[in-house]
């Protein structure tokens, strides 16, 4: 069940209230949560925030998570005993990345959904083989005050990276023009159950107040770094020809005028000089 979907569940109890207080919780958030699973996480945040939306992929995960007359119910690893989840959990089950999370927040209690349009947070221990596009859908307006996810080792420091080191490419450039991003500590692979083959760590994004890219254009700034970077070894200037079709002289007038050395290579450049060269020279 879990390795048909990528889910692998996590259980110690440290390591998950560790990742709940990375999210900063207050007792009046909001929290939409991806991938429940066996309800370890839930059940550690749950009483530290106001209400918890629980999505499940599964159908057999959600319909445990449901059972009984209490509704919820889960297994609480500290105690040894199964535990009903509290009452300010809901759990939805369907796609996360298909799903209107809006709509999911404007369906709560009107004491809840008051608040729910205009803040809430994103948690979630979520599969390798979705991680991008889950974090694009969860950059999308609107914007959380803060995401936590668990992810891949690699992709963390991916996300992470700074311009001029290996790890810095096209995901790291297009979620730090919308988000600052935190690699906050280190999962081994022996913590979860089954265990993955890669260690995971936990990452915090706080969506920038201004974004450096609107929504409008966020399409078309995912497919000019997907191709600025797939010749990440390629200098600036023949990139750019490629890119747009403009001629050598246009291009190096272009980047002249951004301040930008044609035989630059794009893994050297900041989020905010490639917003510039993205408006500049490849629209």
């Amino acid at each position: 069940m879990g390795r048909r979907l990528g889910q692998h569940f996590l259980a110690d109890p440290a390591i998950l209230d560790r990742i709940v207080d990375a999210l900063e919780p207050h007792p009046n958030d909001v929290v939409i949560e991806i991938g429940p699973g066996r309800g370890t996480l839930t059940w550690r945040l749950a009483p530290r925030v106001g209400r918890v939306v629980a999505i499940e992929r599964d159908p057999r995960l959600a319909a445990a998570l449901r059972r009984e007359d209490v509704q919820r119910a889960t297994y609480n690893v500290q105690r040894g005993v199964r535990v009903s989840l509290p009452r300010n959990v809901t759990v939805v089950e369907g796609d996360a990345l298909k799903l209107h999370w809006p709509d999911l927040l404007a369906a709560q209690p009107l004491h809840v959904a008051r608040c729910t349009l205009h803040a809430f947070k994103v948690i979630g221990n979520i599969p390798y083989y979705i991680t991008t596009p889950l974090i694009e859908k969860a950059l999308s307006p609107p914007l959380p005050e803060v995401i936590v996810f668990l992810v891949q080792k690699e992709v963390a420091e991916r996300l992470a990276a700074a311009p001029g080191s290996k790890t810095y490419g096209a995901l790291s450039a297009g979620v730090q023009a919308i988000a600052s991003v935190e690699r906050l500590f280190r999962v081994s692979k022996g913590a979860f159950r089954p265990p993955p083959k890669v260690d995971s760590a936990l990452v915090r994004l706080r969506p920038l107040g201004e974004p450096l890219v609107a929504e409008p254009e966020r399409e078309a700034w995912r497919r000019f770094l997907a191709r600025l970077f797939s010749q990440r070894r390629k200098q600036l200037g023949h990139s750019l020809r490629a890119l747009s079709g403009r001629t050598k002289g246009a291009v190096e007038a272009a980047l002249m005028e951004l301040q930008v050395e044609p035989a630059m290579r794009p893994e050297l450049l900041a989020p905010q000089a490639l917003v510039r060269l993205f408006r500049t020279v490849a629209r």
